[in-house]
């Protein structure tokens, strides 16, 4: 008995082409080319430049203290929101100036003492939400 849930593939007498369960036929010439854009120019393709945040100053403040995170990639065209988190209470920011290696920032006001993580919105397609390693004190 044949297991017909893989596909068998038959290089044919000429050695050029490949029948699949021998219905379809094709040409290894077309296919190989094929197979090489697939693997050397996908990986190739620009991809958008993802935002890292290295650096806040300074590491502390209270509410309605403005902060400034520095980094890579965080200008408007890659970062669409800034936010604080603790892991369960997502708060966004007020963002007061953005450029390429700076973001600045106030701390809102539904802001608790005690110590946050920062998190950006990145922008495109797929927009995610990544939580950056720079951590923020908020004083009471």
């Amino acid at each position: 008995m044949t297991d017909t849930r893989f596909t068998r593939l038959h290089l044919a007498p000429d050695r050029n082409t490949i029948w699949v369960k021998g219905r379809y036929q094709m040409k290894v010439s077309f296919i190989l080319p094929v197979i090489l854009v697939v693997m050397f120019v996908q990986p190739m393709m620009p991809q958008a430049a993802m935002p890292r945040m290295t650096v806040v100053e300074p590491g502390n403040g209270k509410v309605g203290d403005v902060l400034t995170v520095a980094g890579e990639n965080l200008e408007k065209s890659n970062v669409a929101e800034v936010f604080l988190t603790d892991g369960k209470l997502d708060l966004k920011v007020a963002v007061s100036e953005q450029a390429a290696t700076s973001i600045k920032f106030k701390i809102p006001p539904k802001a608790t003492a005690g110590r946050w993580a920062l998190m950006i919105l990145t922008t495109g397609k797929e927009p995610k939400l990544i939580e950056q390693p720079v951590k923020v004190t908020v004083d009471e």
